[in-house]
């Protein structure tokens, strides 16, 4: 009898010894993957920034039109164009995605009708880039009449993050606690009322997540914007905003990811060397784009802690 109780006895200490292992075997390896994707994003800005150390250097190189000699090309047109566009695709973003989400969430209800516009949104996120170039070249470029223009560019990038973007919203406001509409229905809040005054204001670090990320998604696409006839090689910039508002969204532009693509299919050795010059640029940007709003998130999570 005491050796059967011997066979299925449980050791206590064996099992804590065996999850602690299990712990600390996981832990080690999410060190050492996220020491690669650190390791990988280190090692593509260091080539980048050797490969054209030469044209970062130079002043002129951000202050220079394209050219067909490559000493004397720059990327003045393509960095200007890149920050209109992607204001433009940020603002249509959020104009068209946080109500979207807010509207599925709040008022869209739990039926079969919402779980299908669910599903479908969360699969557009998947959908190839080109696709959003060739229903922007439809609809915007010849059914609206928008032209190759930096607010067709702007209207594609958008549609492009528009399921980030409401995603990310409908999360946000899903892991707001009940307790807090609760307390301001019961204070006589409306439904908008309880939405703008207290569940967005708690949401807004979530959707500022998902706004990073559709940025950091937009700001490198060629695909579409060649779609829809960006120019590869432009010597002029956009009308001035405070000059006419309506001339500068009918404006053409180019972009940096289309004035690499550019460079990068010629074959001399010194537009190469100006395409890595060109990409640690756009990798600046994106970082100095996601940094402002990693800094507006910081900024509304402390005013909004609770």
């Amino acid at each position: 009898m005491q050796i059967e109780e011997k066979k299925v006895g449980f050791d206590i200490n064996y099992y804590i010894k065996k999850v602690k292992f299990s712990d600390k075997s996981f832990e080690l390896f999410g060190l050492f993957c996220i020491f690669l994707v650190m390791t990988f994003l280190f090692a593509v800005c260091l080539d980048l920034l050797l490969d054209g150390l030469v044209r970062i250097k130079d002043k002129n190189f951000y202050l220079s039109f394209p050219s067909r000699f490559p000493q004397e090309a720059g990327i003045l047109s393509a960095w200007v164009g890149t920050i209109y566009v992607m204001a433009g695709a940020t603002f249509w973003a959020i104009v068209l995605g946080v109500p979207t989400g807010i509207y599925l969430e709040e008022y869209g209800g739990k039926g079969k009708i919402a779980r299908i516009i669910e599903a479908n949104i969360s699969n557009l996120a998947a959908v190839p880039s080109i696709v959003y170039g060739l229903l922007a070249l439809g609809i915007f470029v010849y059914r609206f009449g928008f032209g190759e223009s930096i607010l067709t560019a702007g209207l594609t990038l958008g549609i492009l993050m528009l399921p980030v973007i409401v995603v990310s919203t409908r999360e946000s406001i899903r892991r707001i606690p009940i307790s807090i509409r609760e307390a301001a229905y019961a204070l006589g809040a409306t439904r908008w009322e309880t939405i703008f005054h207290h569940v967005l204001p708690y949401s807004i670090g979530g959707i500022l997540t998902g706004l990073i990320i559709g940025i950091s998604r937009a700001i490198g696409e060629t695909a579409p914007l060649i779609t829809i006839g960006a120019l590869t090689f432009i010597a002029f910039l956009p009308t001035p905003i405070w000059e006419s508002f309506f001339e500068m969204l009918k404006s053409p532009f180019t972009v940096l990811p289309i004035q690499m693509y550019n460079w990068v299919s010629r074959p001399q050795e010194e537009f190469h060397t100006n395409a890595a010059a060109a990409g640690f640029v756009l990798l600046v940007l994106a970082f100095l784009m996601n940094a402002i709003a990693f800094y507006i998130r910081f900024r509304v999570r402390r005013k909004y802690q609770w």
